[in-house]
């Protein structure tokens, strides 16, 4: 009887040893996961790079550089793109002197400069300018006002 015991106890103890690593599991799985949240927040405001991470039993992607393919080119000229949508909507309607349509403004961003704009997006940019007085509305045409236009004829022929 000694022997069932003892099988017993064994068995009691393992059961309690799993568990507290069962615990133990769960309590690091929900601290990692909490790490990548916080990651992911981090690189959205762009406070941190992200590192490679252990993507749950798949293999870490190598970048596109490291591994020698070429980015396509609309990557390539966002990642060298530094304007602003604010400034790149005043551009190309500075662009059209006798005025650009909203749909002709979204043709110069997407071609001239590269940049994928939602078309809500870029309705907000010129609202924004109107109201702030930096652009006019007139027949459905954008127009920079008389004044910004003045002053940069006259920096264009000095």
């Amino acid at each position: 009887m000694a022997t069932l015991d003892e099988i017993g106890q064994e068995k009691l103890r393992l059961a309690e040893r799993l568990a507290r690593l069962d615990a133990d599991r769960a309590r690091l799985t929900q601290q990692l996961e909490e790490l990548e949240i916080a990651e992911r927040v981090l690189s959205r405001f762009g406070m941190a790079q992200p590192t490679e991470r252990r993507g749950r039993g798949r293999p870490a992607r190598a970048t596109a550089v490291a591994a020698g393919e070429r980015r396509p080119r609309a990557a390539a000229k966002a990642a060298t793109n530094t304007l602003s949508l604010s400034d790149a909507t005043l551009k190309a309607v500075g662009a059209h002197g006798d005025g650009a349509t909203a749909a002709e403004v979204m043709t110069y961003l997407s071609g001239e400069l590269g940049m994928s704009v939602r078309p809500n997006h870029l309705g907000i940019a010129l609202q924004r300018h109107r109201r702030a007085g930096r652009l006019e509305n007139r027949d459905q045409r954008w127009f920079l006002p008389q004044s910004a236009q003045a002053s940069t004829q006259s920096a264009m022929a000095g």
